[in-house]
C-alpha cells in the first residue's frame, strides 16, 4: 500500500494529544479557538488521506490494523465537515456565556478534553480495519461525548446522560456479543487477530459459518442500531438532544449517529458474502428504516421543543438511510448521498435552534415566533435548515429522498415506497406547520432584535448553500467517490 498510510494513525493520535492539551488552556476563548484551529488542520489531513484513496486505492498501514478505503473515507469528510463547522460554532455558542462568567475556564477545558477525545474515537472507528477495535472506538464515544450532555449541570441533562449511558452502553454489549460470533464463524479458516479482520473476513477463500453469520448480525443490527437512534431503540435521542449544548446536539445528530450506522454497512457485505443471501440482511434494514420514518413522523408532528423536533428528525433521516441501503442498488448510492447531506443539514439547524434558545431563553416553538425578524441569520438559518429537512426541492435533500423512492419502485417494493411517502408527507405537513409558526406568528412579546456579526452569517449560511449548491449540481469528484464507496458495499449502480 501506499506510504501515505501514516496519516490514518496520526487521525486518531492528534485528537487525542489535543484532548490532553486542552487541560492547559488559559482562557475559555482560547480554548475554543485553539480547538477551531486545531480540527482544521487536522481536517486538512484527512482530506490528504481521502485525496489519496479516491485516487490511488486504499490506505493500510500498522500491518493491516488501520485501512482506508472509499466507504470509510467518504465518511471521514462528513466527519470532518462536521466537526469544523461546529468547532467554529462552539466560539460563537459559548461567547456570551464566556462574558457572563457562566462557561468558565475549567468548564471550557473539560469541555474541549471530552470534545477532542469524541473526536479521536470517532476517528479510530473509521480508520480501523479490527472490528474489535471499532467496537472500542463506538464504546469510547459514549463513554466521553455522554459527559458533554450535561457539561451544564442540570436535573433534566444528568438523566439524559444516564439514560443515554445505559442503552447505548446495553446496545454497544449486545454488538460485542455479535462481533464475537463473527469470529467464531471464521474460526475455521482463521485465527488470531485475523479472525477480526475486515479485509480478512471479506476475502472469498475465508470459510464462515452462515448461521452464526447471521445471528450476529442480527446482534449487530441491534447494537449499534440503538448508538444510530434507528426505532424501536431510540429513546435515548431526543432527551440528549435537547439536554446538550447546541455544538454537542449538531455533532450527534450530524456524524455520531452516522458512526454507528457505519458500523453496521461495515458489517453487511460480510453477511451477504458468508451465506449467498443479498436479500436478507437488507431486508432487516428496510423494515428497521421503514419503522424509524413512521415512528418519528407521529412524533414530529407532536412537538414543541424545537430541539426534540430536530431530534426526531434525526431518527427519520437515519432512516431513510438505513432504508436506502436495504434496498440495494440505487438505493445504496442515494443513502450514501443522504449521509452528507443529512449531516451538514443537522448541524445548520441545531445551531440556529442554539442561537435561537439562547435568545429566546426557551426551546418552546410556541414562544420562539416572528424568528426572521428577532434574527434575520439564525432565523433565516433554522427555517431554511427545517424546510431542506422534510424535503423541499431544490435542496439536496430532496434529491437523495426522490432516489430512493425511485430505487423502491425500481426493486418493486411498493409496499415500502408507499410507507416511506406516507412517513414523508406526514413529516412534511408536521414540520412544514412548525416552521410557518415559528417564521411568521405574530409574537406576544418578542425579545429584542439579535445582533450579529459577518462572520456568522457566513457560518450559518454556509451550510444551507452547499445544500442548495448540491441539489442543483453534484460535483464529478463526489459522484465518484460516493459510487466507490457504494462499490465497496458491493453495489454498482
Amino acid at each position: 500500500m501506499l506510504t501515505a498510510g501514516w496519516m490514518l494513525p496520526a487521525l486518531v493520535a492528534a485528537p487525542a494529544v489535543l484532548a490532553g492539551l486542552s487541560l492547559l488552556a488559559r482562557t475559555p476563548r482560547a480554548a475554543l479557538w485553539v480547538g477551531a484551529v486545531a480540527t482544521t488542520v487536522i481536517a486538512l489531513v484527512a482530506g490528504c488521506a481521502v485525496a489519496q484513496v479516491f485516487m490511488h486505492g486504499p490506505l493500510e498501514c500498522v500491518g493491516g490494523w488501520f485501512f482506508l478505503d472509499a466507504l470509510s473515507a467518504y465518511h471521514l469528510a462528513i466527519l470532518m465537515l462536521v466537526f469544523v463547522f461546529c468547532g467554529f460554532f462552539a466560539i460563537v455558542y459559548f461567547r456570551e456565556e464566556i462574558a457572563n462568567g457562566v462557561f468558565t475556564r475549567k468548564l471550557a477545558r473539560r469541555y474541549q478534553a471530552l470534545w477532542f477525545g469524541s473526536f479521536a474515537a470517532m476517528n479510530l472507528v473509521l480508520v480501523s480495519n479490527n472490528l474489535g477495535v471499532m467496537w472500542v472506538g463506538v464504546e469510547a464515544t459514549t463513554l466521553l461525548s455522554a459527559f458533554l450532555i450535561c457539561i451544564h449541570v442540570s436535573p433534566a441533562a444528568l438523566e439524559a446522560m444516564w439514560k443515554y449511558l445505559l442503552m447505548c452502553s446495553v446496545g454497544v454489549a449486545l454488538a460485542f456479543a455479535g462481533i464475537l460470533l463473527l469470529a467464531a464463524a471464521s474460526s475455521a479458516s482463521l485465527s488470531g487477530h485475523d479472525a477480526l479482520l475486515w479485509t480478512r473476513l471479506m476475502n472469498p477463500s475465508v470459510t464462515l459459518n452462515p448461521v452464526l453469520v447471521k445471528v450476529a448480525f442480527i446482534f449487530l443490527v441491534v447494537g449499534f442500531g440503538t448508538k444510530a437512534g434507528l426505532a424501536p431503540l431510540h429513546s435515548w435521542l431526543p432527551d440528549a438532544h435537547s439536554q446538550s449544548p447546541a455544538p454537542v446536539s449538531a455533532m450527534f445528530s450530524g456524524f455520531l449517529l452516522n458512526t454507528a450506522l457505519y458500523c453496521i454497512l461495515r458489517c453487511l457485505p460480510i453477511v451477504e458474502a458468508a451465506t449467498g443471501n443479498r436479500g436478507w440482511g437488507r431486508e432487516i434494514l428496510v423494515v428497521l428504516g421503514i419503522l424509524s420514518i413512521l415512528v418519528a413522523a407521529v412524533f414530529i408532528v407532536a412537538q414543541h421543543d424545537v430541539k426534540r423536533l430536530l431530534a426526531y428528525h434525526s431518527v427519520e433521516h437515519l432512516g431513510i438511510i438505513a432504508l436506502g441501503v436495504g434496498l440495494g442498488g440505487l438505493g445504496v448510492w442515494a443513502a450514501l448521498f443522504h449521509t452528507l447531506n443529512h449531516s451538514v443539514c443537522k448541524a445548520t439547524s441545531f445551531f440556529g435552534a442554539g442561537m435561537l434558545g439562547q435568545t429566546y431563553g426557551t426551546h418552546d416553538m410556541r414562544r420562539m415566533t416572528d424568528v426572521a425578524r428577532v434574527s434575520p441569520v439564525w432565523g433565516t438559518s433554522l427555517i431554511g435548515s427545517l424546510l431542506a429537512l422534510i424535503g423541499i426541492a431544490p435542496f439536496a435533500l430532496f434529491i437523495s429522498e426522490f432516489l430512493i423512492l425511485k430505487a423502491a419502485l425500481n426493486e418493486k417494493a411498493y409496499l415500502a415506497a408507499a410507507l416511506f411517502l406516507t412517513g414523508l408527507g406526514i413529516v412534511f405537513i408536521g414540520a412544514l406547520g412548525h416552521a410557518i409558526s415559528m417564521a411568521w406568528k405574530p409574537p406576544a412579546t418578542a425579545p429584542r432584535p439579535l445582533r450579529t456579526h459577518h462572520a456568522e452569517a457566513l457560518l450559518a449560511w454556509t451550510p444551507l448553500a452547499l445544500l442548495l449548491l448540491l441539489g442543483l449540481w453534484i460535483p464529478a469528484p463526489l459522484r465518484a467517490l460516493i459510487t466507490q464507496a457504494a462499490a465497496v458495499l458491493g453495489v454498482t449502480p
